[in-house]
């Protein structure tokens, strides 16, 4: 029987107005990769901040015992002494630093106030070998892409000599060719080093490849823990443990709806970097959205997806911006995001808590924030009327929290993301685009954002949605466009996709690499 390297015995958490947790229990094997699942809020993060003490002991009831040793963890380098190393899902590390001065940031190689810098530099380059990566450690993190990131971020837990490997949501972030290198490397690592860890992840895909064991937290309770070292447990049975119930579709049917005439139409659309202005992002782009149609854009990481959206959104990014764009028939130049918003287009960014949402602000305020003068008068806001407008989204979206005078920043990911579709639902928009819209949320929201799309569709707006999950793309676009490397480089029917049709417009384009 192997040995018990974990166990978190009656942990309670308790938040103002919450309880996140309500005598939790988990039990880790060594060299185990053991997943966590729930819901958006059901205390799989607030679980592991105990554990890795970013929620210091004394906060919590319950105990922590960790390689046969009651453990009380003050702050998070407590932990990580012990081998406990968080990774989470929003990547802590600096754009303008190299590689190797991320991964010993706060862990410096030297002697008192002198930094050997060829120390830290060989270090880190052994440990990126490992994790192959072939960057050099010298290299800006600005200069890699985010599955890069992801991989430096597990090189730096291993420089801290980690023996438990706690990842929140690591794949959020990447297509599925990334996704899957960076499970083979956990399972290399399992394999080769005994290598423990946690995954959180809402892709229930990846959780039955990877998982030797499941836990299943619903309501900030254990409900149960699923042995898949058969590899057998399928995504409907994690998911019913999950939500409490059978999901028999995961995309609601749209049916009734009538596509009309064309409502955002974009010709020979380029785009170059905001910071290198002879790098071309967007390459003579042209494509349309009809009313009450769901346009999906699928393309690998990099593609130029959100560079495309966001230059159409008042040239929210990108230089040298040339093109046209047609709104209703009609030619119109956005400036500015404010006239990108009175022309009646929406922009629900991927980068919900950086662009997206004043953490730090209430609800009410951020759902009403894109569309002030709805609430003024010679303006004063009117805090009823906010209140008032706030309460109907909540309800209308069903948004987990006990009052929208609570701040976003305390809501889960999928509360979060359901403020942000109400703030651009309150502007009222022609249009909605919406990219990465269910990124890092359960399969419950996923589906209530799924039927909030549709419900719009039918009232006759338009949607274009942007997507690195290709089941997603399919299951919810009428029409669907390729991008790769900037260019447009396929438009498939509904009935035409598949994700072997979209993989090879990628291929074919000849920039697939």
């Amino acid at each position: 029987m192997a040995k018990v390297l974990l166990e978190m015995k009656n942990i309670t958490k308790t938040f103002p107005g919450v309880k996140a947790l309500d005598n939790v229990n988990l039990q880790v094997e060594e060299g185990e990769i053991h997943a966590l699942v729930g819901e958006n809020g059901a205390g799989k993060s607030t679980l592991m901040n105990v554990l890795s003490g970013i929620y210091a002991y004394g906060t919590y009831e319950g105990d922590i015992i960790y390689n046969g040793e009651v453990c009380q963890f003050h702050k998070i380098k407590d932990s990580e002494e012990k081998g406990i190393v968080i990774i989470h899902q929003e990547l802590a590390l600096i754009p303008y630093m190299s590689i190797g001065e991320n991964m010993f940031l706060g862990n410096e190689r030297g002697k008192s106030a002198s930094i050997d810098w060829n120390e830290t530099y060989g270090e880190a380059d052994k440990y990126l070998k490992m994790v192959g990566l072939k960057e050099s450690s010298r290299v800006l993190v600005k200069e890699i892409g985010t599955g890069k990131q992801q991989l430096v971020e597990i090189a730096k837990a291993l420089a801290k000599h980690a023996k438990l490997l706690i990842l929140d949501e690591p794949t959020s972030s990447l297509n599925e060719t990334d996704s899957r290198a960076l499970l083979d490397l956990l399972l290399k690592f399992k394999k080769e080093n005994g290598l423990t860890s946690i995954i959180i992840s809402h892709k229930l895909n990846e959780v039955a490849y990877v998982a030797d064991k499941i836990t299943v937290i619903r309501d900030g309770a254990t409900i149960e823990t699923i042995d898949n070292r058969e590899g057998e447990i399928s995504e409907d049975r994690i998911i019913k443990g999950m939500v409490g119930r059978e999901i028999t579709d995961r995309f609601p049917k749209r049916s009734g709806v009538e596509i009309g005439e064309i409502n955002m139409e974009v010709k020979d659309w380029t785009v170059f970097h905001p910071l290198y202005p002879e790098r071309k992002v967007v390459d003579n782009v042209s494509m349309y959205v009809r009313k009450g149609e769901v346009v999906g854009i699928s393309g690998l990481m990099g593609a130029g997806r959100t560079e495309l959206a966001m230059s159409i959104f008042g040239k929210s990014y990108g230089t040298g911006i040339s093109g046209e764009l047609k709104l209703k028939g009609e030619k119109v130049e956005l400036k500015t995001i404010r006239e990108a918003i009175k022309h009646k287009l929406a922009y629900v960014t991927e980068d919900r808590k950086g662009n997206g949402l004043v953490l730090t602000n209430p609800i009410k305020i951020n759902t009403t924030l894109a569309n002030l003068d709805s609430i003024s008068k010679n303006m004063i806001i009117d805090k009823d009327k906010e209140y008032q407008v706030a309460e109907e989204y909540r309800e209308k979206l069903r948004t987990k929290c006990p009052t929208v005078e609570q701040n976003v920043g305390n809501l889960s990911g999928g509360n979060q993301q359901k403020v942000l579709l109400a703030k651009w639902m309150f502007a009222d928009p022609d249009i909605l685009i919406l990219d990465e819209p269910t990124r890092g949320i359960d399969v419950g929201a996923k589906y209530e954002i799924y039927c909030i799309i549709n419900q719009l569709v039918s009232e006759g707006k338009s949607v274009i949605m942007i997507s690195s999950e290709l089941p997603e793309v399919l299951g919810m676009s009428d029409r669907i466009y390729v991008m790769n490397e900037g260019r447009m480089v396929g438009e498939l029917s509904r009935e035409e996709a598949t994700q072997e049709t979209i993989m090879s417009c990628i291929l074919k384009s000849g920039k697939g690499e």
